[in-house]
């Protein structure tokens, strides 16, 4: 009997060391193992990282645990799938707090790369959105981005963005003086009407959704007027139409004392009557305010002002845009890159287009508005070269300048778009396309929507 009872006491004991053994095995494993380079990381029961040491990475992957961990001396091991010892090393918190940041610091530029979210630059601030998530629901980080910059890149594009340019603007400047008449007419509408197309899309898709994204990036916060956007495009409207009546108002009164002066003189001893006024004179003086431009030219001097103020709205942003270019990581850099030189050239042949039609030489009044042009957006690539590791797009400040900026310009754009270009010459009497032939409506029509197609699309990228 007592041995009997020996033996059942012996069993119970056995069994209880085993569920004790089972339970010490469960409590001594690491899990959730995931790899930071070529570290392996994995959570303790305590739910601290662990540092795992091992040779070489098995072939498999990592192993999602490590189970049989054990002390030997000061030093703790665990069990991996073949059996074999690896060193564990449990991390202080200047550890945990280094490896958080490099987790933090791949995500990032994992993100930059399209990995777990589409990110994509708007005149230079990053914008992200997580996979599965809306817009407004990504967090996005305030401070300076550490990002790689291939300088020597970034130099050499700069002439390629200033030569595109050059040719875009000179050319249809050049093609006005094509000794062709036929092919000169259909030339000059196509390129005239496609850079209508240009600059409207460039004023509501670029400028005014650029603009937009500033006013409400999270890092400026939220702003007591909510239509902050789209009152400053207002302005920017108001201004270029006050630029351009104040300089009409002037050019028309100059105009009439030029014309009122041959009068004076044709009688040194009586006061000039109307009857001393040619005919011709009498005739100009009665369309004055009914032109479109001088008395003496009808398509001078407003013309004049109306590309005096498209390239001022033309000449903000592109600036921004060659800054903002240069401070792209590498990762999204070509892209942008192959869209701003898209940008520039089609934005050239618009102004060129216009600027061909203002009265007088090449040299040297044309040539010098077009060599601005050329040169602005190489001289803010320039500027972002100066600023490369300080410039930080999601700065309140920036935000707010970048934004002002962007919606002036849209404003401006807007007006020369709509009512300089596309008004003027469709629809406004004395219009070169409202009594056109009707190959002619057709090719500038087609031109035109794809001037707005084309630009519209680019918006996707820049």
């Amino acid at each position: 009997m007592s041995l009997l009872r020996s033996i059942v006491i012996s069993l119970s004991a056995a069994k209880a060391f085993a569920a004790t053994s089972t339970a010490d095995a469960t409590a001594s494993s690491i899990t959730g193992c995931h790899t930071h380079g070529s570290d392996i990381f994995c959570s303790n029961i305590e739910g601290h990282e662990v540092l795992v040491s091992v040779a070489a990475t098995p072939m498999s992957g990592t192993p999602a645990q490590y189970t049989g961990c054990h002390s030997h001396g000061n030093a703790s091991y665990c069990i991996d799938e073949d059996g074999n010892d690896v060193l564990v090393q449990v991390q202080d918190n200047d550890d945990e707090e280094s490896h958080d940041h490099d987790h933090a610091q791949e995500e990032s530029e994992e993100s930059e790369s399209g990995g777990k979210a589409d990110c994509h630059f708007h005149a230079g601030v990053e914008h992200c959105v997580s996979a599965g998530e809306s817009k407004h629901s990504s967090h996005q980080s305030c401070g300076i981005q550490t990002r790689d910059y291939n300088v020597p890149l970034r130099i050499g594009t700069l002439f390629v963005v200033l030569v595109t340019s050059a040719i875009g603007v000179f050319a249809p400047i050049l093609l006005s003086k094509l000794p062709f008449a036929a092919i000169n007419c259909v030339v000059s509408t196509v390129i005239k009407q496609f850079g209508t197309g240009i600059i409207i899309a460039t004023a509501f898709v670029h400028l005014y959704t650029h603009a937009s994204l500033m006013f409400t990036n999270e890092c400026l916060g939220e702003l007591d007027y909510e239509a902050t956007t789209s009152a400053v495009v207002m302005a920017g409207i108001f201004l270029a139409f006050l630029f351009e009546y104040i300089g009409h108002r002037f050019t028309t009164a100059k105009a009439r004392r030029a014309v009122m002066s041959p009068s004076e003189h044709s009688s040194s001893q009586e006061p000039a009557r109307k009857d001393d006024v040619p005919s011709h004179q009498q005739s100009t003086l009665a369309h004055l305010g009914h032109t479109h431009g001088s008395p003496l030219d009808p398509t001078g001097p407003t013309t004049k002002f109306s590309v005096l103020v498209m390239e001022a709205g033309i000449l903000f942003h592109s600036i921004l845009i060659g800054l903002t270019l240069v401070v792209a990581g590498d990762s999204f850099y070509k892209t942008l890159l192959v869209v701003i030189v898209f940008h520039q050239f089609f934005e050239g042949l618009a102004l060129g287009a216009r600027i061909a039609m203002v009265p007088g030489a090449i040299f040297p009044s044309k040539a010098i508005m077009a060599a601005v042009f050329a040169l602005i957006t190489p001289i803010g690539m320039a500027i972002g070269l100066g600023v490369l590791h300080s410039f930080n797009g999601n700065e309140r400040s920036t935000l707010i300048a970048l934004g002002t900026l962007d919606a002036l310009s849209a404003g401006i754009l807007v007006w020369v778009g709509v009512v300089d270009m596309w008004a003027r010459d469709w629809v406004i009497e004395g219009g070169e396309m409202l009594n056109a032939p009707l190959h002619r409506v057709l090719t500038g029509g087609l031109a035109f929507v794809i001037g707005l197609v084309l630009m519209g699309l680019l918006g996707k990228w820049a």
